[in-house]
């Protein structure tokens, strides 16, 4: 099945009471994780950085990005609360860190099952190396991207992952990667995520086929992160073949902060759950074959070989007296010229099914 993360991400705007709800409506929706962000504002954000365009439409230009997103904080006592609250509505915590302290904390204290890099984190190979060094499965979204500069996170990873006591370098990465137990480690813990980093995404820009040069290019596991409006993209994602989903989602897109309007509401997150998993159903097997009830819809709307006029007995069958019609429980009109070449053993009447 479909591993759906319903991506919280700062939309509790800070406040722990909005946190739990947004973990409610994540697991009322049917997903399998909700999904933070954990970081320190400072670590990750000079006191000069401006704000993305996106950010400037969604909270006006009055503060840095710096002051925006200090605001949208959890601290560690936060993050122990939404653990525990996760584990007793049966639902998965993520969290995706964003500074190395970050990784630590979700890895060790918080005991999560897996770790996601964010998009823009992708070049970030300190941080990479410590992700992988916690050797916790991880979620590499590649929003703006290119494919080497995927395969070069990957060598670091693999490079992590393999525990390796070199001194980390551009060329140890990449003998990571080549080396048949480094790909080994990336098939066992890697999950690439095909994004398009804009908030919302245009559909002129998602290129889902994308996604599918990602998995013939490295052979892992992949899926889409979403950020365009609505949930045909997503459900789109599955069908090509996307093991995991990531959408953004709000209790109300009207809220105050950056991500709230490219976000779901809460009965869109549950459409979307819902369309993913009838498209799973759906998608069945690669084996092409009657399914069980179009072997009984058979004999109903195929055809077999009738008498289109009266036929004696010892009377040789021609075009003018064999027909095909319903229904499909005689002889298949596969074998009406077999049949021009015999005589009839019976004598039938206008419509009888062929016997002989």
């Amino acid at each position: 099945m479909t591993y759906i993360i319903a991506e919280a991400g700062v939309n509790h705007n800070g406040s722990l009471e909005m946190a739990k709800k947004l973990v409610d409506v994540a697991k009322e929706s049917g997903a399998d994780a909700v999904k933070f962000q954990t970081f320190k504002a400072e670590n990750i954000v000079s006191k000069k950085a401006p704000k993305a365009d996106y950010q400037v439409e969604t909270t006006g230009n009055n503060e840095t990005q710096l002051q925006m997103i200090q605001k949208l904080e959890l601290d560690e006592e936060a993050h122990a609360v939404l653990v525990e609250y996760c584990k007793k509505k049966g639902i998965d915590f993520l969290s995706t860190p964003f500074d190395i302290p970050s990784v630590g904390l979700l890895a060790k204290k918080m005991g999560v099952p897996r770790l996601k890099v964010p998009s823009g984190e992708i070049i970030n190979a300190p941080l990479l190396l410590k992700v992988a060094q916690t050797n916790l499965p991880v979620i590499v979204s590649t929003g703006m991207a290119t494919l080497g500069e995927i395969e070069a996170a990957l060598g670091v990873l693999a490079f992590g992952y393999l525990g390796s006591k070199e001194q980390p370098s551009v060329r140890q990465f990449q003998n990571a990667f080549i080396s048949e137990e480094g790909r080994r480690k990336l098939s066992e813990k890697v999950t690439i995520l095909h994004c398009t980093t804009d908030y919302p995404a245009k559909l002129e820009e998602v290129n889902l086929n994308a996604m599918l040069t990602i998995k013939n290019a490295f052979g892992l596991p992949i899926g889409y992160s979403d950020h365009t409006v609505g949930i045909s993209v997503a459900i789109a994602a599955v069908a090509m073949g996307a093991t995991l989903i990531e959408k953004h989602f709000t209790l109300d897109r009207n809220l105050p902060g950056p991500d709230h309007r490219a976000s779901l509401e809460p009965q869109e997150l549950k459409n979307m759950v819902d369309g993913i998993r009838a498209v799973e159903k759906a998608k069945g097997s690669f084996v092409k074959g009657p399914t069980p009830a179009e072997v009984l819809n058979r004999a109903v709307v195929r055809r077999s070989l009738v008498a289109k006029a009266e036929i004696q007995v010892n009377e040789r069958f021609s075009e003018n007296n064999l027909d095909a019609k319903r229904p499909g429980t005689g002889v298949s009109p596969m074998l009406f010229w077999e049949y021009l070449s015999k005589s009839s053993s019976k004598a039938y009447a206008v419509d009888d099914l062929i016997e002989d």
